[in-house]
């Protein structure tokens, strides 16, 4: 071999091992420095923590059809990125039995990282308020929250574990339920579960996670009305924008402790009164979506100089972020259905690439944010254009033989076009046509009502 040919090996070489280092930086910037440890005293494990979360991530992001060919270029990734350590395991099955075995301990470690990763990154480009009002008139800390179903492979094994949610001709499904920061558009948190899962049960696990303080809010769908659920999320600090339909029912002029005023009712089901638990005051919000059709928003905010009806159709408005997350998840990334057998290996799957695509916002948000754009420009698509190559040791696509990774990550925006005409669709056969909620139902409280209403209103004012 002559030595020019051995020198333009090396060069190969040193490129790939280039390209690899900057992706494991840019990883390792966001993964907690303790508790994913690099080097095991445990000489049968072949997986240490921090190579075996690097590979699910790059697992997540690659695009292959085959999960075996997937693995064998996530792998050779990571060898690339620590060449100094010991190799890890080469086997596809022993490392999926050591995620779905490790995946919640380490889930544990780097879910809170992300959350003051997003944080951090927030605050910085001045977007972890927005709108106006809020309190102190910074605007309010805005996140969205909505659950999606996401199809597994029709095993027995995994309709055992997951279900079928009982509908005919559907496969087994995990749901999945998202909490995403309003402001930049990123994921804030998230839960799984089988097919039957509550979006409401995981919204109460989720609560916890959520700043503190009079100016947070929560926005969400039809799906997470209920005084219980509304009760707690108030309890915790926090107010929301909900949007109701018929499926809830609610009084008028019941006299509680609140000074009445047009668009101000109650929440108070039988069973709370039951309980003699206080009425909710709320306040109903009626307005009009682009299809001329009524949008009714139900919040615990009474005054309108907090939120204003322009401000509440706007954070409503902003929810469907988290729509585009469920969207980049399945369409973008591939996870419309997984593509593992096994339950504990799907279940392994979902929750990486959930954390998959919550790591890769920040890793390209913060080179957006770096170069002078919006948040809400980054685009799924390109980053994940950026990052593929990056594991095949290839340099982003047009941008020379030494291209940078952070420049190439802050080019992965959307682009200007301007839709002009209405976006007409061919016919979906498995799109949902939901009807819209109808509106809520209000009554004038009874006398019995008004005076349940009294009685519990001095005995808060003795207590």
């Amino acid at each position: 071999m002559s030595g020019r040919t051995c020198g333009r090996t090396r060069d190969v070489a040193s490129d790939r091992s280039s390209y690899t280092t900057d992706l494991r930086q840019a990883i390792g910037a966001y993964l907690p420095r303790s508790g994913l440890a690099l080097v095991t005293s445990d000489d049968k494990l072949r997986w240490a923590p921090r190579m075996l979360v690097t590979c699910a991530i790059l697992l997540t992001w690659d695009g292959a059809a085959l999960l075996a060919d997937a693995f064998e270029r996530a792998r050779a990734a990571v060898v690339a990125m620590y060449p100094s350590r010991r190799r890890p395991g080469d086997s596809y099955g022993g490392f999926m039995a050591t995620l779905a075995r490790q995946t919640a301990r380490h889930l544990a470690v780097v879910c809170p990282g992300l959350r003051r990763h997003v944080r951090r990154l927030a605050e910085r480009c001045s977007c972890w308020r927005i709108g106006g009002g809020g309190g102190g008139g910074g605007g309010w800390v805005a996140f969205g929250v909505d659950g999606s179903k996401v199809e597994c492979p029709m095993t027995a094994a995994n309709e055992a574990a997951f279900g079928t949610c009982g509908k005919q001709r559907t496969g087994p499904q995990q749901f999945l339920t998202t909490i995403f920061h309003v402001g930049t558009g990123l994921i804030w948190d998230y839960r799984r579960g089988d097919a039957r899962a509550s979006e409401r049960a995981h919204l109460l696990e989720m609560l916890d996670t959520l700043p503190d303080g009079p100016t947070t809010m929560l926005l969400a769908d039809a799906g997470f009305t209920g005084y219980d659920l509304l009760d707690r999320v108030t309890a915790g600090g926090c107010s929301f924008l909900i949007r109701v339909g018929a499926n809830v029912r609610l009084l008028t002029k019941l006299g509680w402790c609140v000074r009445e005023h047009e668009g101000v009712v109650y929440l108070w089901p039988a069973k709370a009164k039951k309980k003699r638990q206080r009425p909710m005051a709320l306040r109903l919000v009626t307005l009009l979506d682009g299809r001329n059709r009524k949008l009714h928003l139900l919040s615990d905010v009474l005054d309108a100089d907090r939120l204003s009806d322009r401000d509440a159709a706007d954070l409503y408005r902003r929810r469907w972020g988290v729509e585009l997350i469920f969207r980049s998840l399945k369409q973008t990334t591939g996870k419309r259905r997984l593509r593992c057998d096994s339950p504990a290996n799907a279940a392994a799957e979902l929750d990486w690439a959930v954390v998959g695509l919550w790591l890769l916002g920040l890793v390209s948000v913060e080179r957006i944010v770096e170069a002078g754009a919006e948040p809400g420009r980054w685009s799924v698509a390109s980053s994940l254009r950026v990052v593929r190559r990056a594991i095949e040791g290839r340099p982003p696509a047009g941008r020379g033989s030494r291209a940078d990774l952070r420049r190439a990550l802050a080019a992965a925006v959307k682009d200007g076009y301007a839709r002009t005409r209405p976006k007409a669709a061919r016919h979906w056969p498995h799109k949902k046509k939901d009807k819209p909620p109808g509106d809520p139902r209000a009554r004038t409280a009874s006398d019995s009502e008004i005076q349940l209403a009294a009685e519990l209103r001095d005995q808060r004012r003795a207590a």
